[in-house]
């Protein structure tokens, strides 16, 4: 059974993303930002200086999105033992990405870990996860709704609230 997100006192999430390059992340990512602040989880995002750009240009208030890092001082943090997390969503539509959360899965073993795969090869990209964890797969490009409802659905989201 699904572990739903409700008791989210003191809990800490860490979103992973990877290049831009596809559309639907952007969108998404602000999506689950908000859906984690609703849910009472303190978050980090991680990601290239790229997307960190692309979310500060889509949310410059900050409303949704708030403390951002690059990969590699995440995952040094991680390391240090400065920073654990009990959920980690990573997004990933390319064989980097799929690395980055193998990475992130190797460094955070008791987490909850959700792999979301997007983009015109989510299916081929899929099939490189070598790791134990949830996976949500969609063929995303452009259009984010099919997989923000996959989402809302994996992570106990109510998609008609939001």
């Amino acid at each position: 059974m699904r572990e739903r997100m409700t008791d989210t006192e003191d809990k800490k999430a860490l979103i992973v993303l990877g290049c831009p390059e596809v559309p639907v992340q952007n969108a998404l990512a602000v999506y689950t930002a908000y859906q984690l602040k609703l849910s009472g989880y303190s978050f980090l995002i991680a990601g290239n200086p790229a997307v960190m750009k692309l979310l500060m240009t889509s949310d410059p208030q900050r409303h949704y999105i708030s403390k951002m890092t690059t990969l590699e001082k995440a995952i040094e943090d991680i390391t240090s033992g400065n920073d654990g997390y009990d959920l980690c969503i990573a997004f990933a539509h390319s064989d980097a990405g799929i690395s980055y959360a193998a990475t992130m899965k190797y460094l955070l073993p008791s987490a909850r870990f959700i792999t979301i795969v997007f983009g015109r090869e989510a299916e081929t990209i899929s099939k490189l996860i070598e790791y134990d964890g949830e996976q949500i797969v969609e063929i995303a490009v452009h259009n984010p709704m099919q997989l923000r409802k996959k989402m809302s659905e994996v992570l106990g989201w109510d998609a008609s609230k939001s």
